[in-house]
């Protein structure tokens, strides 16, 4: 186990840049049942070295799916628009990109199905973020039986995180491999 949330996140991000590129999550999205059962998908904008989304959104938006992507607030918290597709998003704080039009931070309520960033997942359900605490915060305002998924690679679901009380739990690990469930409460 890792000692603290900033030693896994330091290790666990710089093993991430061993990935030769940034694989997309679309092929194992597209065969999972809550994927195509969902009207609405609060989902994020992958940057840097994390599992690509930018198809996946492309392909929910061409199945007349609503795709609720974060708006990052100067206090970190996320407030969530609808998805208008990729070349109209705006440029976000931290060089982010985001939908023009806020519905604010309760709006992803609304969600079937939420697939959050992560740095790691453990098989008991924690997941790592990069510490800013924003999606802590937007997780506890999912509706109640929503699934939550981490989007993660293979490697970056491991035995075990440390994890504060504070800390929203995810369902399953989303890869560009497979799901992996993590808790027992996920009926997929």
């Amino acid at each position: 186990m890792f000692p603290s949330k900033a030693a896994a996140r330091r290790y666990l991000l710089s093993a991430r840049t061993a990935h030769p590129y940034a694989e997309d999550l679309l092929a194992t999205a597209q065969t999972q049942p809550r994927v195509l059962a969902a009207r609405r998908i609060a989902l994020f904008v992958s940057k840097g070295l994390e599992p690509k989304t930018g198809s996946l959104i492309d392909w929910l938006l061409a199945r007349g799916c609503e795709v609720l992507l974060p708006i990052l607030y100067a206090d970190n918290d996320l407030g969530w628009g609808v998805a208008p597709g990729a070349a109209d998003l705006v440029p976000g704080r931290l060089g982010l990109s985001e939908p023009p039009v806020d519905l604010g931070p309760d709006a992803i309520a609304t969600a079937d199905l939420v697939i959050c960033p992560a740095v790691a997942v453990s098989r008991d359900g924690v997941r790592l973020g990069r510490g800013g605490g924003s999606y802590d915060r937007a997780l506890a305002r999912v509706k109640p039986g929503t699934p939550i998924w981490a989007a993660v690679y293979d490697d970056e679901v491991v035995d075990a995180l440390p994890a504060d009380d504070h800390d929203h739990p995810v369902d399953a690990a989303l890869t560009p491999n497979q799901l992996i469930v993590l808790r027992k409460s996920l009926d997929e």
